[in-house]
């Protein structure tokens, strides 16, 4: 039973287009979708020609979330001859459905994701970990787990409030359940921009990936990289780090290829980077 997130390069952009394909289902997260995302996104890690990626659902719904049917007997029933060694299992099992959207976040390249229609439970934990949110004016998002008597456990908790600057509206979203429409979603900074529909938000998502991709892969992976790091550290450690980082980064011959194009006024896009 295969989920079918399915995966298009374009090579002249250097973007990658992943589309969650399992429109009949309203994209709901079968058991075969925590696998390939993982699968997925190790490729896309270590493939020199994607410089950035973008996210999609197909059909009307982003993601109605976890699929329950199909996850049930998992989650539900871990196996174990004691207490102990059925808890050890569930750890093992949630830690396993965690990596599948901590990933994303190790992914070096650049990930913009984009919302129409539902983003539910699951759905919430996948957009946090990306780096650029974007939405249609029809959808809302909604914290659903303490509606299926669960505390949300693959990163909505963690990263949520890390997006949004309002801990009581985090508080509150993800105690009460309720759904937030785009125009909340959009003031709280949940997402950047707002579209009116599906076909102009993915065209503005790939103009923007492209604009990404046409920058230096040494200068805007290394952005990525050091924008989580100082999320989850000090301003001091983030700042040795990054001195740490850049001491072999700037010797580049992408940075001599930026300034001289700037200098003849040409957009970086014209330029000619090496793979990285």
């Amino acid at each position: 039973q295969e989920f079918m997130a399915s995966r298009s390069h374009q090579p002249a952009t250097a973007v990658t287009h992943i589309e969650l394909h399992r429109p009949e289902k309203r994209n709901a997260m079968n058991k075969a979708f925590w696998r390939e995302m993982v699968e997925c996104f190790t490729q896309i890690a270590e493939d020199p020609d994607c410089r950035v990626v973008v996210v999609s659902g197909a059909g009307e719904v982003f993601t109605a979330g976890i699929d329950l049917m199909d996850m049930a007997s998992e989650v539900l029933q871990p196996e174990g001859d004691d207490m102990a060694r059925t808890s050890w299992n569930m750890r093992r099992i949630i830690a396993k459905y965690q990596e599948t959207f901590s990933i994303i976040e190790r992914c070096p390249k650049p990930v913009v994701v984009a919302v129409q229609g539902a983003c539910v439970g699951g759905g919430v934990d996948l957009i946090t970990a990306c780096d650029i949110r974007l939405c249609t004016q029809d959808a809302w998002f909604q914290v659903k787990e303490v509606d299926i008597g669960l505390a949300a456990d693959v990163g909505t908790l963690q990263r949520l409030p890390k997006v949004i600057g309002s801990r009581s509206l985090v508080n509150e979203l993800a105690l009460t359940a309720r759904k937030m429409y785009a125009d909340e979603a959009k003031e709280s900074g949940l997402v950047s921009r707002v579209f009116p529909d599906k076909e102009a938000m993915l065209a503005g998502a790939l103009e923007m990936a492209g604009e990404i991709a046409g920058r230096s892969p040494v200068a805007v992976q290394g952005t990525k990289v050091n924008l989580i790091y100082s999320r989850d550290h000090s301003v001091a450690e983030g700042l040795n780090y990054m001195a740490t980082w850049n001491m072999s980064m700037l010797q580049t011959e992408d940075v001599m290829k930026s300034a001289a194009a700037s200098m003849e006024k040409k957009s970086p896009k014209t330029i000619t980077f090496s793979k990285l």
